[in-house]
């Protein structure tokens, strides 16, 4: 994704090893190489030549309303990074690196005021954004699959005029990058809170299609013990000021952080299959959630891969409802086909199968929530009590 706060800036690389990766994880700025002149960025390579490296900054450091400045390489000597520090807008990024590490650490820096009187980039304006999370109430019940056609179908609807995203907050080993042929680019361990704002958040951004972005993470086995709740739920804040649409898919198993996320949601969805395991969870989780959030609208059922056949041993709807102990806000038929393709393809279902039953019925679905009234009152939350995710 073309970060818009990058977007038509001037970045100035010094070293030639840098120039492709620069361009790789910078799209929509303009580079120039060589010796420094103007430009509001400076990239430098220590590793290419330490003498020409301090050389830069120096010169930097002289000019009236001096660029940022990211200062690049490996074992970087003492008197370069002492020299960096004179200079308002620094950081040090050491190697090995990834394009996604650069883009992040570039966004930060031109997110941040510029010296001198020059003005920095304003932020985008408040959006009245919607917020929907989807949870999954046993292992493989497809709500992965349900908030990515919801999101797709949104992002299509919308088109030129509302912009849509996709939050993975399954950070150990989520699919939705997978699902979609999108590299995860959100790196919430390697940042604090208080840095995530609207430019570090395009740079976590990874592009899925016109006004539809995805957010996921790497694959981390430690992801949820390395990234903080202040962390989730200020990048939740900032995605809910810079989209329309916020669609989450939240994991099944409770984190530190996930009261305060279906707290700031306006919907809760929670999916279940049509088996008995899947719907005494729903009910068990539908409760818990009910307790912990009694000032919240209760989270809505949606029963997945419903099968067409009439005989059989999987529970009818109406044995469906009475294990619940409630109705079901909505069912989606069982395509497998069609999810399978779409997956293996790279890819929502509503792309490669859109005359699919599980299209149409998601479709339904995302009628019903979006023509719902908000029930959920505004209030002042924080970090640690329910509804942090909203706080104006």
């Amino acid at each position: 994704m073309n970060n818009p706060f990058l977007a038509g800036r001037t970045v100035r690389v010094l070293g030639e090893r840098l120039a492709p990766l620069a361009r790789e994880s910078l799209p929509g700025v303009v580079f120039e190489e060589g010796a420094l002149g103007p430009c509001d960025l400076a990239l430098i390579d220590a590793d290419a030549s330490p003498t020409e490296a301090l050389a830069a900054i120096e010169a930097l450091a002289r000019q009236p309303e001096p660029p940022a400045a990211l200062l690049i390489g490996a074992h970087l000597p003492t008197a370069l990074v002492k020299s960096l520090m004179r200079l308002a807008r620094s950081d040090v990024l050491e190697s090995p690196f990834g394009a996604a590490d650069l883009a992040l650490a570039a966004a930060a820096l031109m997110a941040q005021p510029a010296a001198a009187g020059a003005l920095a980039a304003p932020p985008p304006p408040p959006q009245d954004s919607r917020c929907w999370a989807f949870v999954g109430t046993v292992g493989g019940c497809g709500a992965t699959t349900l908030a990515i056609e919801a999101a797709a179908i949104l992002a299509q609807r919308c088109k030129g005029r509302r912009k849509v995203c996709l939050v993975d907050l399954n950070l150990a080993d989520g699919a939705a990058g997978a699902y979609l042929g999108a590299t995860p680019n959100m790196r919430l361990a390697e940042t604090t809170a208080d840095r995530i704002d609207p430019a570090v958040l395009g740079a976590f951004s990874a592009h899925v299609e016109d006004d539809f972005d995805l957010f996921a993470a790497p694959r981390d086995p430690r992801a949820f013990q390395r990234v903080s709740p202040e962390a989730v739920v200020r990048m939740l804040d900032v995605a809910c000021q810079a989209y329309d649409w916020v669609i989450v898919d939240v994991p099944r198993l409770r984190q530190s952080w996930t009261l305060d996320v279906l707290a700031g949601a306006d919907e809760v969805v929670l999916v279940s299959e049509l088996t008995v395991p899947a719907l005494l969870s729903a009910r068990a989780m539908a409760g818990e959630i009910e307790a912990d959030l009694p000032e919240a609208p209760p989270p809505r059922i949606v029963l997945n891969r419903l099968n067409k056949k009439m005989f059989g041993p999987a529970p009818s709807l109406g044995e469906a409802e009475r294990a619940l102990q409630r109705k079901a806000d909505g069912g989606v038929a069982s395509d497998w086909e069609a999810a399978s393709t779409s997956v293996n393809l790279g890819g929502p279902v509503c792309h490669h199968r859109p005359k699919s039953k599980l299209v149409k019925d998601v479709e339904a679905l995302v009628d019903r929530l979006v023509e719902a009234p908000s029930q959920r009152a505004e209030r002042p939350v924080e970090v640690g009590r329910p509804g942090a995710v909203r706080a104006a």
